[in-house]
């Protein structure tokens, strides 16, 4: 997917001559006069600019403009999440041609041996817009992505090839590694608590506790339905299209094996308002399911999809904490997280999804 050219570590170091390599890779030589790098949006774990390129001769399958993605300058938030580049990286080199989730092609992707350095030079989705993970989505965005979901988890249904992917981040749970995130989960819990303070409410506070006393047995439930999970997958690292007629799924440095509506229910319930979820939320879970019947889907019948819905929404929680306790605090963070754990603990609550856990 790429050429053989130094991985750049720092915006200066995308310069017209490191674009011109990195686009022949590909194979016609490509000539870059001129470039210009700025930096977009505020990335805690990595660092995402925008790549204007002036063509000596303009080619006609390349565009004016790239994202490029490279590591946080942070050294310590780089050290990090390695395993997070690698996840992303592996996405890009070994899965989009083998799944059906929209997402930007790329252009040149390179990381090193020991994932310190790694780049992904991407094309650019202006003018669609991120999706505003507090401000929620309405109906319409949220059925686009539901069905894009499902181009990601029906490709790669049970397949055991996805077990032993080089490069994921989070494979599917054995017995000692739901310990271990059930552990860290319980962690994350005293910390956001405190962070919060009493902007959580009690009800919540209770409910957020339980279900993380939880997510050992969680994890380990139905290991025998599993997929490609983005892990992360929310409105935040959702581009749309302005007029609504497509979706792009970006941030894959979260890519993992489990249950495959963990990722659908950890999206309702974390970004879309509490009321509009439940209003909407059994014709979501019908469009999933149809999407997955068309990607060849077997076995799977609607009852066990809104079960699995279900059971799913505790992915809400877990990730909201674990992203918020170890990182560091900014005002919208503080607010956004609120946001999610909010929506998330009533969802568990009106889905009665503990009880679906021994």
């Amino acid at each position: 997917m790429s050429a053989v050219v130094s991985i750049p570590r720092y915006p200066a170091d995308v310069t017209a001559q490191w674009l011109s390599a990195a686009l022949s890779g590909r194979g016609a030589a490509v000539e870059v006069v001129d470039v210009d790098v700025v930096p977009i949006g505020t990335g805690q774990t990595g660092a995402t600019y925008r790549v204007t390129a002036t063509y000596a001769a303009a080619p006609e399958d390349l565009p004016p403009t790239f994202v490029i993605k490279l590591p946080a300058l942070d050294d310590t938030v780089r050290d990090r999440v390695v395993i997070g580049y690698r996840s992303e990286c592996a996405f890009y080199a070994a899965v989009t041609d083998r799944v059906r989730v929209p997402t930007p092609q790329c252009f040149y992707c390179e990381i090193s041996d020991d994932a310190m350095n790694y780049a992904l030079l991407l094309a650019d989705q202006a003018p669609a817009v991120q999706g505003d993970q507090i401000a929620g989505c309405g109906e319409q965005e949220a059925r686009l992505a539901v069905v894009a979901l499902a181009g990601l988890h029906g490709p790669s249904w049970c397949d055991p090839f996805w077990l032993d992917l080089p490069g994921l981040g989070f494979p599917r749970p054995d017995e000692a590694s739901a310990k271990g995130l059930g552990d860290v989960a319980m962690m994350s819990v005293d910390i956001t608590l405190e962070k919060l303070g009493d902007r959580m409410t009690a009800e919540d506070r209770e409910t957020f506790r339980a279900a993380m006393a939880k997510v050992t047995p969680w994890l380990l439930t139905d290991p025998e339905r599993f997929a490609l999970m983005h892990g992360d997958y929310r409105l935040d690292n959702l581009l749309f299209d302005p007029e609504n007629r497509w979706v792009s799924v970006v941030d894959w440095q979260t890519l993992g094996v489990g249950l495959p509506a963990r990722d659908l229910a950890y999206f309702t319930a974390t970004s879309l308002d509490s009321q509009l979820r439940a209003a909407i939320e059994r014709n979501l879970v019908d469009d999933y399911h149809q999407a997955l019947l068309g990607y060849g889907v077997t076995g799977y019948d609607r009852e066990t999809c809104w079960r699995d819905y279900r059971l799913g929404v505790i992915q809400a929680p877990l990730i909201s904490a674990l992203g918020f306790a170890f990182a560091a605090a900014t005002d919208r963070g503080d607010d956004m997280v609120l946001t999610m754990l909010a929506r998330g603990c009533r969802a568990i609550r009106e889905l009665q999804t503990l009880d679906l856990i021994g």
